[in-house]
């Protein structure tokens, strides 16, 4: 059982990511989850209400049964890092308002994982999946709609939210959008011609209008389109082509990174086009190149 004072004082962190960080909802309701999961373990594990006193006084010793806890669950290295960080942020937070030093929970470190590397699609895969969406739709406005979308994913470089965040306001696309994604954090994306041609052809076709206050892209019914129609309609097409589980929405957008980097790109700039904040982030995509390079040595070097 989590105590009022604890309970007030998550909500005041959660309001806090998501007044002055920008954080989105799903974002915050895993924060909220992570950090309740935390508070109810020490409760349990103390026998005694986490009041903030009792937060004060958690040690090293507490963080390493806490995480022994979760292990014992089947949570995963990676998830355990994630939940570890929410407690980490939260406790940094609470440190600062309450005047009480953290270093036990910001001492502990988290459990080492494998990054996963995207998993790209060649060039013909990705334009493959892009002529393909466009046959799966009964109606053509829809098959232009979802041609729409995957062609700025891939052009563009767009988040699957980003794109489906645009409205009638954006028209017509010109060479450039500006584009809000994680965190509020705006950026700048070239719109090459395919796209803006695709995009163009959906609205000719589209039967509802596309007014400045309204989503760019229309469910069947007229309402906002869900991500889920698009992630729908990609696994039509994989299995059409005899393409891996790893060619999603979002695969689209790691293709358009990695093929950028091929083409002798500037990881730089990718990360300015990707929005990453961070450029270990984008440095994912160099493994990838990385891994490509190593094997066409391998098969090309005469001493290999």
């Amino acid at each position: 059982m989590i105590s009022a004072a604890a309970r007030d004082a998550l909500q005041g962190w959660l309001e806090h990511h998501k007044a002055l960080r920008g954080a989105s909802a799903n974002t915050i309701d895993a924060y909220g989850r992570d950090v309740t999961g935390f508070l109810s373990f020490m409760t349990a594990h103390t026998g005694e209400s986490q009041g903030l006193g009792a937060l004060a006084r958690i040690s090293v010793a507490d963080m390493r049964s806490w995480m022994a806890h979760e292990r014992g669950h089947d949570v995963g290295a990676r998830s355990l890092a994630r939940k570890l960080s929410s407690v980490k942020s939260f406790y940094r937070w609470l440190s600062e308002r309450e005047g009480f030093e953290p270093t036990a929970v910001l001492s502990v470190r988290a459990p080492k994982f494998q990054r996963r590397l995207p998993r790209p699609l060649s060039p013909e895969a990705a334009q493959g999946v892009i002529d393909g969406v466009e046959t799966q739709a009964r109606a053509n406005w829809i098959g232009a709609r979802d041609q729409a979308v995957v062609t700025l994913l891939y052009g563009c470089g767009l988040r699957i939210s980003e794109a489906l965040g645009l409205t009638g306001a954006d028209l017509p696309l010109g060479e450039s959008l500006r584009i809000v994604g994680k965190g509020g954090k705006e950026r700048v994306v070239p719109v090459i011609l395919p796209a803006r041609q695709a995009v163009a052809h959906y609205v000719d076709l589209c039967p509802f209008p596309v007014d400045a206050g309204t989503a760019l892209f229309r469910g069947a019914r007229g309402g906002p389109l869900n991500p889920r129609a698009v992630q729908k309609v990609i696994e039509q097409v994989r299995m059409q082509l005899g393409l891996p589980a790893s060619a999603t929405p979002h695969a689209m957008r790691h293709s358009f990174a990695t093929h950028l980097l091929n083409a002798g790109g500037d990881l730089r700039t990718i990360q300015e086009l990707l929005g990453h904040a961070s450029l270990s982030t984008t440095q994912a995509y160099t493994a990838v190149d990385t891994a490509r390079l190593m094997d066409v040595y391998n098969r090309a070097h005469p001493k290999a």
